[in-house]
């Protein structure tokens, strides 16, 4: 019988250690390329949708903000400091009857008459909305504290439909003297629902927490009753609801009297969020007309 050969072992399958360091130091090379060449584009797009996301919320609290301001009782605005604001929202608003309907004599039809009280009287024309019970009626405003004091408002306790020729609507309400009132016998209505607003930057500072969030709140708050003296700090937020958050900075300035006149008055509002250690700025202004 032949010897079997004896089989010398070959080199056995794997890495060498210098094949693993090797390995290790072009993949480090590699991470480290990546690093250097994508981690700024990564950041740059997080960075650009929190400033997106930040410029978003920041424009929908100021357009909230300027509706009420466009829409508020005229001369209603009352601001203690540049961090609040506060102001008498509308639902609607027209023109009531001044006068006995001579064209009519026997249609029954009822007129403010504002050298006495007034318990009903005719709306002429139509009404963007149609006033509910328990919403305030206002009437002329030229002085701002007139419509919290309540020398110039009442509430509505019912709402009906009058003779065609008559007008729209028939309101009847607490008994009231109101004033003369402007050209054109025109009237606010305040929903009951919300009464006087007071728009309130709370807490705002440019220190961050540890995640880089500002700690301020913006506040609207509602429904808490008329105040007849000017109010001399902004209040009490407990209760309000929550516009935005994350506030690092707020000013509010209202001029009543913008070019010396009455009629015209500017508010600007400017809101800065602050979200990881991002910022986003808005000022908005608008003119507030204050003829009753």
């Amino acid at each position: 019988m032949r010897p079997v050969p004896a089989v010398r072992p070959g080199p056995r399958p794997g890495f060498t250690l210098i094949e693993v360091i090797v390995a290790i130091v072009i993949f480090a090379a590699l991470g480290a390329t990546t690093a250097v060449f994508y981690r700024p584009a990564v950041e740059s797009f997080l960075g650009l949708r929190t400033r997106a996301a930040l410029v978003d919320e920041a424009d929908g609290a100021l357009r909230l903000m300027l509706r009420d301001v466009r829409s508020a009782v005229p001369n209603s605005i009352r601001s203690p400091d540049t961090s609040c604001f506060e102001l008498v929202p509308t639902r609607t608003g027209g023109r009531y009857r001044a006068g006995p309907d001579i064209a009519h004599p026997g249609d029954g039809a009822l007129w403010l008459d504002t050298s006495t009280t007034t318990t009903e009287f005719d709306v002429l024309g139509p009404l963007s909305a149609t006033p509910q019970v328990n919403d305030w009626l206002v009437v002329d405003n030229q002085n701002p504290d007139d419509v919290y004091s309540g020398s110039n408002r009442s509430v509505i306790r019912q709402v009906s439909t009058p003779p065609a020729s008559a007008g729209t609507l028939r309101l009847r309400v607490d008994t009231q003297q109101f004033p003369l009132g402007y050209d054109g016998g025109r009237f606010s209505v305040v929903p009951a629902s919300e009464g006087a607003v007071f728009y309130v930057c709370a807490g705002a500072s440019s220190t961050l927490d540890g995640r880089g969030d500002a700690p301020g709140v913006l506040y609207r708050l509602k429904n808490y009753g008329f105040n007849a003296s000017a109010p001399n700090a902004c209040p009490s937020t407990t209760g309000a609801a929550v516009v935005t958050r994350q506030v690092s900075a707020c000013r509010f300035v209202y001029t009543a009297n913008q070019a010396a006149t009455q009629q015209s008055g500017f508010i600007s509002v400017q809101i800065e969020l602050t979200r990881a250690n991002t910022r986003a700025s808005l000022t908005m202004g608008a003119h507030v007309m204050n003829v009753p």
